[in-house]
């Protein structure tokens, strides 16, 4: 695809956002995902998130289906004996609440799912490591009806899955950050720090940099030596972000019938550009536009990983830090006339040029802001108290849960 060429037809695969809260559940719906993958309280591989309530469960899962959207829960722990007896509840109040699916990596889980929530449908989550086709219809055969495929995946390789096993929905992750370990096999987060990654409590410790202390044989002494790869750098366990922004098309070729992005823990304005950036071109726009937004976001350097065949380049030797052509400045919370409410989130000043990112009509505008006053209806010209509501004179009609960023010079 060249690079200012429109996808041909729209795409209708499923776009799949995370939602880390209720919150940016509603950023994701507001942005265009097609559906939202949530964790409860418990049995989530992201304990670190706000995660739901039931109470938000239900309230988000209402709120989904009045829009035509879906809602499906994460309870993919490793479980153990001990887990089962509330997990059996929690499948009863899934079912109940009418969740689109439950997304499950452990076999025993989804045996007590079938008997517990009959009606409510199982997808197998990533964690499951499912590599070849035979493992997807042994899966279907237990009454699972989407499988999210591992991502060492080639583009090949899933579609023979997909044509050896048709009735089963296959679900692929295109965008975010990735393990440096095989899919659902990472001990490295339990080994260095307690934490288990396959118990929802990964502290990420393939970002960290890692050096080595050589001990001399001859005097006893030791010291610090780097690691060097090519001498980029010594962050050795570090992956690159996905990106099959442009291999969109492919991947629905192949089978994929939803597209996820990865990124619970991420903040809502992430969520609200990577979002933007799949929804605009699945639906026709231009792929110069939205790769443009992918690098206006914070990212590591992106990867196709092994999609198109093997690849021995997906590890960010350089560092762990991300990167983004924008500053994320503040969030659109209503119309005031012709003002903006907005909450900061970072200093911007009068004179400033702001840009506005929206799944309207107003996305990529910008004005310079010349007018502005704080919560106390007094006049500035500095917006810097973070949180603070200000009150910003803007040519453009906004929608609450739009933002402001700033273009880096």
């Amino acid at each position: 695809m060249l690079k200012n060429e429109r996808i041909n037809n729209p795409i209708k695969a499923e776009l799949l956002a995370p939602a880390g809260s209720y919150q940016k559940l509603l950023t994701a719906l507001h942005f265009g995902a097609d559906a939202v993958y949530v964790g409860g309280k418990q049995f989530s591989l992201r304990t670190f998130a706000d995660n739901f309530t039931p109470e938000e469960l239900a309230s988000a899962i209402e709120l989904a289906h009045s829009m035509g959207k879906k809602v499906y829960v994460t309870t993919n722990i490793f479980a153990k004996n001990a887990d089962f007896g509330l997990l059996q509840e929690y499948f009863k109040t899934l079912e109940q609440i009418h969740a689109d699916g439950a997304i499950i990596s452990d076999p025993g889980a989804i045996y007590v799912a079938k008997k517990v929530a009959p009606t409510l449908p199982i997808h197998l989550s990533t964690q499951a490591n499912t590599t070849n086709k035979y493992a997807v219809k042994f899966w279907g055969e237990q009454g699972v009806e989407r499988v999210v495929l591992a991502r060492e995946l080639s583009l090949k390789e899933i579609s023979e899955i997909h044509d050896y096993a048709p009735e089963i929905e296959l679900e692929a992750f295109v965008h975010g950050a990735m393990c440096i370990s095989y899919s659902g096999r990472c001990l490295l987060s339990d080994y260095l720090d307690g934490r288990s990654s396959n118990r929802g409590a990964c502290v990420q410790s393939c970002r960290w940099k890692y050096e080595v202390r050589a001990l001399n044989a001859t005097n006893g002494k030791s010291e610090w030596l780097p690691i060097e790869e090519d001498g980029k750098g010594t962050f050795i366990f570090n992956s690159k972000d996905l990106n099959m922004l442009s291999h969109l098309q492919q991947m629905e070729g192949a089978g994929v019938c939803s597209f996820k992005i990865e990124g619970r823990m991420k903040s809502g304005y992430y969520l609200a550009t990577v979002i933007n950036a799949y929804r605009r071109l699945m639906d026709g726009g231009k792929l110069s536009v939205s790769e443009q937004e992918l690098f206006s976001v914070a990212h590591r350097d992106y990867t196709t990983a092994y999609t198109l065949g093997e690849n021995s380049e997906t590890v960010n030797y350089d560092d762990s830090q991300s990167k983004g052509d924008c500053v994320y400045i503040a969030d659109v919370l209503g119309m005031d006339g012709e003002y903006v409410l907005a909450e900061m989130r970072n200093r911007f000043r009068q004179g400033d040029k702001l840009e506005v990112l929206s799944p309207g009509e107003q996305f990529g505008k910008s004005f310079l802001v010349e007018e502005m006053y704080d919560s106390k209806g007094e006049r500035t010209e500095d917006g810097k108290l973070v949180q603070e509501i200000y009150k910003i004179k803007c040519p453009y009609v906004l929608e609450k849960g739009d933002y402001f960023r700033r273009r880096k010079e």
